[in-house]
């Protein structure tokens, strides 16, 4: 739990999340790559004063989540076409930002074009939010929460997802133990026990589609995210003890555990560092290294990776998310300009 004393840092990550968001919202256009959109919010972030929390991430029509480009632009195994925005499309953009690993985490979507063909899709999920949000004073049942952002959904016509869901935010650490439902999982439901929290800090983030089904499906292979996280389960210290690493592995181990602790990472951050071991490398050589090497933490459960996540029977998916604090009086906003 987060007292008064420490919520400067939490505030600073808001703001600067909320106004990277804003900013970059307007750089979605027709015609534009998803790559550039993504490094424009990254460097953003830097610009103004925190680091990405999380590589910032692109979802496009039925991709819900859990996407953003690697070092050499490589297509999706779900993508048949270059990744570059098209009137109509609708757009999810993720942007997160730590200060000293106190957390914003904030999304939109947005459509692109004046077709209007998402307007209601796109004010149900927003409304969905900030119902969720509105139920959030300490107390207040889990299920509650869930139930309130499902309704806004279900009276616009939207289908809520119920196979993801908000989460807890600590210092570095981006999915700390509770989950926030969005849909109305009911009082028993033994994932979504207990009351909202004084003093928690939550990403609300309620998806839904125009499917049927309400679930989102894994996008092969296990890394199509691109994104990358250290487990905490072994330390590098410990696996050298082990004989579970040699010493170039331990040291490129090193490498990501001093830029990233536990936050997620993107590939195309860490790719780079194996230009230091091996300078003369080719390209097909360094992939070849870099591999290996993901293989090796993977095993060793150093490392985990994600998948790109999209809607199991193809519906259109929209959602809004939010940073709060959970104050006496209910839920502050903390992802505000």
């Amino acid at each position: 739990m987060v007292n008064e004393d420490d919520m400067k840092r939490w505030r600073d990550a808001g703001h600067v999340a909320r106004r990277a968001l804003e900013s970059i919202k307007d750089e979605i256009k027709p015609g534009v790559s998803w790559n550039d959109v993504i490094e424009s919010a990254e460097r953003y972030i830097h610009r103004h004063g925190g680091k990405p929390a999380f590589p910032t991430t692109i979802a496009v029509n039925d991709i819900a989540a859990h996407y953003t480009t690697d070092h050499a632009l490589s297509l999706p195994s779900c993508l048949e076409d270059e990744m570059v925005f098209r009137k109509g499309d609708l757009v999810k953009l993720d942007i997160g930002v730590h200060v000293k690993g106190a957390i914003g985490d904030n999304a939109l979507t947005i459509e692109l074009g004046n077709g209007n063909n998402h307007t209601d899709q796109i004010k149900a999920s927003k409304e969905a939010r900030d119902a969720s949000i509105e139920k959030m004073h300490p107390g207040t049942p889990w299920h509650e929460v869930g139930a309130a952002a499902e309704q806004v959904q279900l009276d616009a016509g939207f289908t809520p997802i119920t196979n993801l869901c908000g989460h807890q935010l600590e210092t570095f650490n981006l999915h700390a133990g509770t989950s926030v439902p969005s849909f109305a999982c009911g009082a028993d439901n033994p994932s979504f026990q207990g009351e909202v929290p004084e003093g928690g800090i939550f990403a609300v983030e309620p998806f839904n589609t125009t499917g049927e089904q309400g679930l989102i499906e894994n996008v092969p292979p296990r890394h199509s995210s691109n994104i990358w996280r250290i487990t905490g389960d072994i330390t590098v210290k410990k696996a050298l003890v082990k004989k579970k690493l040699k010493p170039l592995g331990a040291t490129m181990a090193r490498y990501l555990e001093e830029r990233y602790d536990q936050l997620p990472f993107a590939e195309r951050w860490a790719f780079p560092l194996l230009k230091k071991p091996f300078p003369n490398e080719n390209e097909e050589g360094l992939q070849s290294k870099w591999n290996a090497l993901t293989k090796k933490l993977i095993n060793i459960r150093f490392l985990e990776t994600y998948h790109m996540l999209r809607c199991a029977d193809g519906g259109m998916i929209g959602q809004f998310e939010h940073t709060v604090w959970i104050t006496p009086g209910g839920a502050e906003i903390l992802t505000v300009e």
